[in-house]
């Protein structure tokens, strides 16, 4: 069976500022003695997942995360022979992620979701 994997732009853009901040932190000679609190963690940071499950093509799986905290990545997998990921985004109000997709040939497609949440 062969898989399709996407990684969002919002978690893709998480990580490299991440990252950045942590060469630039690195790199500098005259860095302050203290560092905030905040400058490596995301306070709450959970990854939630919606295991794979066969559903018409097109239509959505959403993943909501658990109550006080907000989206600030995801991400979604299509599986299947010939399965396409045709959508994977925040849901409109920032509470969780949406995927959706198709399979060529067939009628339905195995979609996976995940998302990353942190506290409100």
């Amino acid at each position: 069976m062969r898989a399709t994997r996407a990684l969002t732009a919002g978690a893709l853009a998480l990580t490299l500022a991440a990252g950045a901040g942590w060469a630039a932190q690195a790199s500098t000679e005259h860095a302050p003695a203290h560092k905030p609190a905040h400058a490596h963690a995301v306070e709450g940071y959970q990854i939630v997942t919606l295991p794979n499950a066969n559903v018409p093509n097109f239509q959505r799986r959403t993943l909501y995360c658990p109550a006080g905290k907000r989206v600030v990545g995801g991400g979604a997998e299509a599986q299947g022979n010939g399965a396409v990921l045709v959508g994977s985004f925040p849901t409109s109000h920032g509470t969780g992620w949406v995927a959706l997709g198709r399979q060529v040939g067939y009628s339905s497609v195995g979609i996976s979701v995940y998302a990353i949440c942190a506290s409100a």
